[in-house]
């Protein structure tokens, strides 16, 4: 019971008979129509796929914001500068324009992203258990073509300088799609589906590090872009990245799940099977035990909340440096974004590292004191210095997403991978909404007494999550202490 799902297809474990062009045994041909017209290279599987998505979703969203900020102060007359002149690090007041940029800004990022998140956090849940049957690519390769039409429609809404509104067209589009969330869903159960228990958390991680690294060399190359060329051109490469990691899940990515061509896509048989494994809880291979669901509960509640905190953080990064103290151009938020997104890397080392002392739990919970600890100094930094410095201090702190994604794993059955996963997939639709409203509200609400008090409220909200791991993991250790006391 230990083995994964001995339905999942394990291109790794395929013996010498292997149809080399199909990377799956003869006798499953049957049971798994749609073969990709090429192998995946050895050790790699649906890594691009989220590389390349993680990369087009990155260098977009800055220049969506920046375009948002130039547009609307076009639109009211703010002709403030970014660097120098009319914006610096003085105790002046506040240009009162410059306010209200920040203020439309924020609440046009907040519906957009509510228009497609809302769409999106009703697909997901489809998409996600339906992959369960027909299949793990169709979910990796619809969500790609989404975004791809997301960008198609911003490219022509900046060519004819459309009214910032018609954002909401390519945003709703992508959220019918799925969107990223769908991306993240399908790589993720992919790997439940290939991986064993023991080797899940670090290849969980390595897709974390996948997302980290492109969005590290998305950053460095929007920023610079966007101030050599403008929009317009950046978008493109936006445009073509999901189509290239639509391209490559059907023609490189082989199949993990038996599928059914036949199966439906709109039943309530996904949301029955979502229902029964938070109603029941799920089954563990350990010991013959049977977890207790208020485990699948917590450790959900932890990912919503750091995932929540991730995303509502990320979206004001660009609006608190593009503003007085800080000031920023587009070459430091490109360099910015890359430190922020450079910690990606450093978890996954930082993981392997402390993997060899210390149990997955207590990897979580020194990867939530970084966090806390940089967005601390993020939130009182008014100089350049300061700012990276809080960067710096998170360098631990996509340590924690990758061991909670594992043990919500772990706590259910092989069968149940599927809908585990289209859970997960809809709470992170969830926490996008959530981070979205809140933080994006938060912000101008608080310009007056603390500009970066967002910040400091996403560094407290992270002490849930770490008191919450810290005493599940106590609890089995005094059960497992209890059971070996008594054998």
């Amino acid at each position: 019971m230990d083995e994964p799902d001995t339905t999942a297809i394990l291109p790794e474990e395929e013996e010498m008979s292997t149809d080399a062009s199909s990377g799956r045994k003869a006798e499953s041909g049957d049971r798994n129509p749609g073969r990709p017209p090429f192998a995946c290279p050895r050790f790699v599987s649906v890594e691009p796929v989220l590389f390349l998505s993680m990369f087009s979703l990155v260098l977009q969203v800055p220049l969506c914001t920046q375009y948002l900020w130039d547009r609307i102060g076009e639109d009211i007359g703010y002709n403030g500068t970014k660097q120098g002149g009319g914006c610096g690090n003085t105790s002046a007041d506040v240009d009162p324009l410059q306010k209200e940029v920040e203020t439309s800004t924020a609440h046009w990022n907040l519906y957009i992203n509510l228009g497609g998140f809302a769409v999106g956090l009703l697909t997901v849940t489809f998409l996600g258990s339906w992959s369960d049957v027909a299949g793990r690519r169709p979910v990796l390769i619809i969500p790609c073509l989404g975004l791809a039409i997301q960008a198609a429609v911003y490219l022509l809404v900046m060519y004819l300088k459309l009214p910032v509104a018609y954002f909401l067209i390519g945003r709703v589009l992508s959220g019918l799609s799925g969107d990223f969330n769908t991306v993240l869903a399908g790589c993720f159960a992919y790997v439940a589906d290939t991986s064993d228990r023991s080797s899940r958390t670090f290849k969980v991680a390595v897709l974390e590090a996948c997302l980290g690294l492109a969005g590290m060399l998305a950053s460095i190359i929007g920023g610079q872009w966007r101030r050599a060329q403008g929009y317009i051109n950046p978008f493109w490469l936006v445009l073509a990245t999901n189509v290239a990691a639509a391209l490559y899940a059907y023609l490189f990515v082989v199949e993990s799940v038996p599928s059914d061509p036949s199966a439906k896509l709109l039943t309530t048989r996904h949301h029955k099977a979502v229902f029964r494994l938070y109603s029941t809880g799920g089954e563990t291979s350990e010991g013959g035990k049977i977890f207790q669901r208020y485990k699948l509960w917590l450790y959900t509640l932890c990912f919503f909340l750091v995932v929540t905190v991730h995303l509502g953080s990320r979206e004001l990064f660009v609006l608190y440096e593009l503003s007085t103290p800080l000031c920023w151009g587009p070459a430091l938020i490109g360099y910015g974004s890359a430190a922020q997104h450079l910690t990606y890397l450093t978890s996954l080392l930082g993981l392997k590292v402390m993997q060899r002392c210390l149990a997955d739990s207590w990897v979580a919970l020194v990867g939530l004191a970084s966090n806390i600890a940089g967005l601390a100094v993020i939130s009182v930094a008014t100089t350049t210095e300061l700012m990276f410095t809080g960067y710096g201090l998170s360098f631990l702190f996509m340590t924690a997403t990758p061991v909670i994604r594992s043990n919500l794993s772990k706590l259910v059955g092989p069968s149940e991978q599927g809908a585990l996963f289209a859970t997960v997939s809809c709470v992170e639709g969830l926490c996008s909404l959530v981070a979205s409203g809140l933080f994006n509200s938060l912000y101008p609400a608080t310009l007056h007494f603390m500009k970066g008090f967002p910040f400091l409220f996403a560094a407290i909200l992270l002490l849930i999550p770490a008191g919450i791991i810290g005493i599940l993991e106590c609890q089995d250790r005094r059960t497992d202490n209890r059971e070996s006391t008594t054998s």
